[in-house]
Parts: C-alpha cells; sequence; structure tokens
C-alpha cells in the first residue's frame, strides 16, 4: 500500500472534541522526543504533514489525518516528559487514557521505542497498562539509522529481553528510520492487511 493522499482534519485537546467516525483508525504514541512526527511525515510523504518540535513535549493535542479516504492515522500526545506542569501532565495522561480505552475503531495502537536506549521504565509500564486495557498495539523501534547494525540488534534484543519477563510473547514489532524510510513498507502492508480483513466482516 501507498499513501496518496494525507490531509488533515481537526486536533482535538479532549477526547470529547473527538469526532466520531467509522473509518479504521491507527494511533501513534511515545515519549516525547522519540521520533513520532518524522515517522508521520515519512509514512505520508510529506515532510510538513505531522508538526516537529524543537521543545520536546510540546505536542498537546490530538491529531486526526484522513489516509487516502479510507482511514484514519492519529498522532497522540507524548508521554513522560518531566517538565510539563503536573497538572499539563495529569491532563495529557486523560487525553491518552480516554481515547485509547473509550475510542471504538481504533483498531492498533502503534508505541514508539527509542532503538537507541534501554528500555525505558515509562514504555514498559504504558505497554502494561495496554495489556491490562486490551488496547490492540504494536511496538515501532524509531531511529534505527542512529547505531550501527550490530549495535541496533544488540540494543533491540536487550529491550526485548526485558519485555519477555513481562509476557509469554511480544505483539508485533517493526523497526523504522524516518531518515533512510526503514519499515515503512512494513508498517504501511500491516495497517493494509487490516484494513482489508476489516473490509471483508463488513
Amino acid at each position: 500500500m501507498k499513501i496518496s493522499k494525507a490531509i488533515f482534519i481537526k486536533s482535538a485537546g479532549q477526547f470529547k472534541d473527538c469526532k466520531k467516525s467509522n473509518l479504521p483508525e491507527y494511533a501513534f504514541i511515545g515519549r516525547s522526543n522519540v521520533g513520532k512526527s518524522s515517522l508521520i511525515n515519512m509514512l505520508c510523504n510529506n515532510n510538513k504533514l505531522a508538526k516537529t518540535s524543537a521543545t520536546p513535549g510540546k505536542t498537546q493535542l490530538i491529531n486526526f489525518f484522513l489516509i487516502n479516504e479510507n482511514w484514519s492515522l492519529v498522532d497522540l500526545p507524548g508521554y513522560g516528559y518531566a517538565k510539563k506542569s503536573k497538572a499539563l501532565r495529569d491532563s495529557f495522561s486523560t487525553l491518552i487514557i480516554d481515547y485509547c480505552t473509550k475510542r471504538e475503531n481504533l483498531v492498533c495502537l502503534f508505541v514508539l521505542i527509542d532503538s537507541r536506549l534501554p528500555l525505558q521504565g515509562i514504555d514498559l509500564e504504558f505497554m502494561q497498562w495496554c495489556s491490562e486495557k486490551n488496547i490492540p498495539f504494536s511496538i515501532v523501534y524509531t531511529k534505527a539509522d542512529k547505531n550501527s547494525k550490530s549495535e541496533l540488534h544488540k540494543n533491540i534484543k536487550s529491550i526485548e529481553t526485558s519485555l519477555l519477563k513481562h509476557w509469554e510473547e511480544l505483539p508485533n514489532t517493526f523497526t523504522t528510520s524516518s531518515e533512510k524510510h526503514t519499515g515503512k513498507d512494513d508498517l504501511l502492508e500491516f495497517i493494509n492487511y487490516h484494513n482489508s480483513n476489516i473490509n471483508e466482516k463488513e
């Protein structure tokens, strides 16, 4: 699958402001500065679609994009940036929790993890919460071009060893680089596969 058309629909600061939709929806989330906006722009072939910020954690809204007129891509706020006020962090948490647990057309939540770092506690905590709430999620390793192939393999193996202490098996995983376009086809084919299954059921 290729993305030929990507249109910004709206932003929402509260879950009640999210426009109802019957289209299959795929959301992207991760720690602040994990490379989420860059990944979305790479997938959509548009460097200006999702706005990147030099200030980690600045994205405070849920942003909705209509893709190829038949599914939606959702850019969720980053989590875990400590310099925000506690009130702001709490509101982000509420926004994320409400979206993830109440959005009926959410097909998959892509949890982005920086492939250069050991497994971060907040990432593990968030994925455990997703499992407890039966929220379907996949792991997307970002910034794969920033280390050598051997370092990348070593880091991912370490992360997955840590994850297997908590789960019997891993969710789907994707290794990506926004600069090199690594993993783009795999992610889009995964989305296309699920969209096809949804269409067949209808």
